[in-house]
């Protein structure tokens, strides 16, 4: 291979910032992909696959014919496409406690990401989230490093098992090291710890996936006592690489080598100083019309070989450790959209795992004289709350756009409402008002409550306390005097204050994704609550400073593992 066509291999471009489609062709690109908002005009499973099979015709007019590398982040199913299953995040998977269901959810991901023509999914998500007020904490299965690493080589499993035909979906464990300890919850912080903490927390589920066969991995954009990630020689090829045997390659998060140099920035140093810690390929979302763009980051790396400021030898390593893997997973042999999985994307078949996965996912809080399971030939059932009709809010961030939003954001599943509607009995009237108006001659009231959509940074939060508008609610549904049964959308436990106390029952349901019926399924009783809690639930928001809930003294509103059932109102 000349340096040109090795230095290719390296670069990841995000769809929007190609200058040309033939760029792939002209550069010999070895990856692309497409970032949270990087998607076709026209957002279908049909374009999407037209597009990722035209960029893989162009990488396949290079001289060598090394096939495209594309990725995107599935991380509760194929998220970006409008109308695919999305599944509960991480943190409600994690309730679940299940690794043989979070493994068919990964599979199924796995079979509509390949629909598409895409052989690369960044996720498992690993990150040990410590402090709940992190935005991402969502994107963790826990607090609980044996429970991240159980659940985390489950995910990966099934996205990398080949699907029928040959084609293989290669899996992303992200992001190395440390992210989910930021000093206070901080995107992209700071985590502060000796190295003995480092290992035992954050470390242990790379060292379980990696001996499952991990073969790519995400660094993180956070810091270790004040040193970048992107730049650790020590973490990523002495202890990832050498200790721990990986022999996979090391992909770098969105921009993150840009923020190496801060004081004086340069972007050639950047890629020095990244390159020769171990990264092997680097994620570009910018395009010649700005600076640190994919032109600039080739000519620089080859000037920097030139000048022998990054030795041939670790441009080979890496080069060889891409090729090695797209040979691995049959990229060479299956490079476009596998047939016949196109037509899967958002099928009844898949949406029945993402439903089971919502039952499971539950974790009944509170469930005062046995109030649920709720009686399908009720009378009169009030539901309340924007959140129950809210497809966008029962998903939450990573769906469609980067950080979600409300409303109709993908199209396929149900709503909560639409799935109780769908469950009662038909001499049951369903009444349903955003701010409570509905509430005269209810029997029973449902209140769904919860955050507003959110990913990394945006999501980051000093305080968790209920929204006021939603403690509210629940406040005015207890006042009719009827029982009050809280659903709560959140992608980590919330400061209850009174809605605890006002709630008759309490569900937590995390972000379940498109399939609200699994939830109606649970509230009406055709299945049992199972999840139990995958981290503790704090009290106040004083307690938040403290990793374990634990200042002074205090205890945790509900201990990490608890999950009430129907039988006996004792948790399982």
């Amino acid at each position: 291979m000349t340096l040109d066509e090795k230095v290719g291999q390296m670069v990841q471009v995000d769809m929007p910032a190609l200058h040309d489609k033939a760029d792939v062709q002209t550069y010999f690109l070895g990856s692309m992909l497409s970032g949270g908002d990087s998607d076709p005009s026209d957002n279908h499973s049909q374009t999407w696959s037209q597009a990722v099979n035209e960029y893989q015709a162009w990488a396949l007019k290079t001289r060598l014919k090394i096939p495209l590398l594309y990725g995107i982040d599935a991380v509760h199913g194929h998220n970006n496409i409008d109308g695919a299953v999305i599944f509960p995040h991480n943190i409600g998977l994690g309730a679940t406690h299940n690794p043989k269901l979070v493994e068919k959810a990964a599979r199924v991901t796995a079979e509509e990401v390949a629909g598409t023509g895409i052989h690369w999914a960044f996720a498992p998500c690993i990150a040990v989230a410590q402090d709940i007020r992190w935005g991402r904490t969502y994107e963790s299965f826990s607090d609980d490093p044996d429970l991240v690493s159980l659940l985390g080589v489950a995910q990966m499993r099934g996205f990398q098992t080949p699907l029928a035909g040959g084609f293989t979906v290669l899996a992303c464990p992200k992001h190395f090291l440390g992210d989910g300890g930021t000093k206070r919850g901080v995107d992209q912080g700071n985590t502060v710890c000796d190295e003995a903490t480092m290992r035992k927390m954050y470390l242990a589920p790379y060292r379980a996936v990696v001996a499952e066969g991990a073969k790519s991995i995400m660094v993180s954009y956070s810091s270790w006592n004040g040193s970048k990630m992107h730049g650790n020689r020590h973490l990523l090829t002495d202890v990832l690489k050498g200790e721990l045997g990986f022999k996979g390659f090391l992909i770098s998060d969105w921009a993150a080598i840009d923020q190496l140099t801060p004081s004086a920035p340069s972007y050639k140093k950047d890629i020095e100083i990244s390159i020769n810690a171990g990264l092997d390929m680097v994620m570009i979302p910018y395009g010649p019309d700005k600076k640190n763009n994919y032109v600039e980051f080739i000519n620089d790396l080859k000037e920097l070989v030139a000048t022998e400021r990054v030795p041939q030898a670790r441009v080979d390593d890496a080069v060889r450790r891409i090729l090695r893997v797209k040979m691995e997973i049959g990229l060479f042999e299956h490079p476009n959209a596998a047939p016949g999985l196109l037509s899967k994307i958002g099928s009844k078949k898949h949406r029945e795992v993402a439903r089971q996965c919502v039952r499971e996912s539950l974790v009944v809080l509170k469930n005062e004289h046995n109030v649920l399971p709720l009686s399908k030939k009720i009378k009169n059932l009030a539901v309340i709350g924007k959140a129950a009709d809210d497809m966008g809010r029962q998903c939450g961030g990573w769906t469609v756009c980067w950080q979600g939003k409300s409303g109709t954001v993908t199209h396929g599943g149900t709503t909560l409402l639409s799935a109780i509607k769908k469950t009662v009995s038909s001499g049951t009237k369903v009444t349903y008002s955003a701010d409570g108006e509905n509430l005269v001659g209810a029997d029973a009231v449902v209140v769904v409550v919860g955050e507003l959509p959110y990913a990394e940074k945006k999501g980051d939060r000093r305080e968790l306390s209920l929204e006021e508008t939603d403690a509210a609610l629940i406040a005015k549904a207890k006042a009719v005097g009827v029982p009050v049964v809280t659903i709560i959308y959140s992608g980590r436990p919330l400061v209850l204050g009174n809605a605890l106390d006002q709630s008759t029952a309490l569900v937590a349901a995390w972000l379940p994704g498109t399939e609200g019926a699994g939830m109606a399924d649970v509230l009406f009783g055709d299945c049992k609550p199972t999840g139990k809690l995958p981290r503790p639930w704090p009290a106040s928001n004083e307690e938040l400073n403290s990793a374990d809930f634990a200042p002074n003294g205090a205890k945790p509103l509900f201990p990490s593992g608890f999950g009430l059932t129907f039988d006996s109102g004792t948790k399982h």
